[in-house]
């Protein structure tokens, strides 16, 4: 292991830098390293994300603040909702949206673990 990756990374608010897209989603990238993907995700009230899949990585997200309802598959029991303080587990390649349920900003803080592209768009819950 190099000396560079045995230091301790701090990374400020302000170096956030733009995270993959998916519409409706604000998505800021903190970190990026092979294996692990980090950051801070907003939705505003009412909006609902595109469909899409994180490829070969698992995503846990923890609800800072607001609602967040996930919808996968096409069955009517395909949801489930999160609040402040929840934790959320989207396994790899579920393609799935999440909306914001809540009259306030929805934020979270998310982290992947896996590997290759992040973030794939896709048409609808039966894709991939």
């Amino acid at each position: 292991m190099s000396q560079q990756q045995r230091r301790v990374v701090v990374v400020p608010v302000d170096d956030r830098v733009v995270g993959p897209a998916t519409p409706g989603i604000e998505r800021q990238q903190a970190l990026a390293t092979e294996g692990l993907w980090a950051g801070f995700v907003r939705t505003r009230p009412g909006m609902m994300s595109g469909w899409h899949h994180h490829g070969e990585f698992d995503t846990a997200v923890y609800v800072l603040s607001g609602a967040m309802r996930f919808e996968w598959g096409s069955a009517d029991d395909d949801v489930a909702d999160a609040g402040p303080g929840d934790f959320v587990l989207v396994p790899k390649r579920v393609v799935h949206r999440e909306s914001n349920q809540s009259e306030g900003l929805c934020d979270a803080i998310v982290v992947r673990a896996g590997q290759g592209s992040s973030s794939f768009n896709v048409e609808g819950p039966d894709a991939s």
